[in-house]
């Protein structure tokens, strides 16, 4: 099955899961839990105080060489917004790629989409787990921090947990 396909099937229309499709053009599907959706908002409302030259995505699909991948929020300039807006999936990657963890993603499964994101040219790739603590990565390297956005925090802060 195409991306395409997979876009164009109303059976598959307002499903809640997020959807993927792997090398072999098979379906995968993640259940989300709230956090998630709540990480998503905060997350896009950091980068845009903090970019001012590009658009935020969520639920990015990216094609890959190992099917299409869906990243949880993405940033991409102005140009690259030019290249891909009429795309069925990004032809190549947003210059920040986001993931958002959960207890079902693998340390290995998260891995092989850094290197997928950073092969289709991601410059940054960020992983937030779900107590909200990010890891900063570039393609030869884990950093503290962004190198992109610098003042972006390391931790997403739940205002709705008590402490």
């Amino acid at each position: 099955m195409s991306w395409q396909e997979v876009c164009d099937n109303q059976k598959l229309q307002n499903l809640p899961f997020k959807i993927e499709l792997n090398n072999q053009g098979q379906i995968l599907m993640t259940p989300v839990k709230v956090y998630y959706s709540l990480f998503q908002g905060k997350i896009t409302g950091l980068l845009y105080s903090n970019l001012t030259d590009g658009d935020v995505l969520v639920e990015c699909a990216i094609s890959t060489k190992k099917g299409t991948k869906v990243t949880d929020v993405a940033w991409a300039s102005k140009e690259r917004i030019k290249v891909i807006r009429n795309e069925v999936e990004c032809s190549i990657a947003p210059e920040i790629c986001i993931e958002i963890t959960s207890s079902t993603n693998t340390k290995k499964e998260m891995v092989n989409k850094r290197k997928l994101y950073f092969a289709n040219g991601a410059i940054e790739v960020w992983v937030c787990s779900e107590n909200g603590d990010f890891e900063f990565f570039t393609k030869t390297e884990k950093s503290k921090h962004s190198l992109l956005v610098p003042n972006f925090p390391a931790k997403l802060h739940d205002a709705y947990t008590e402490v």
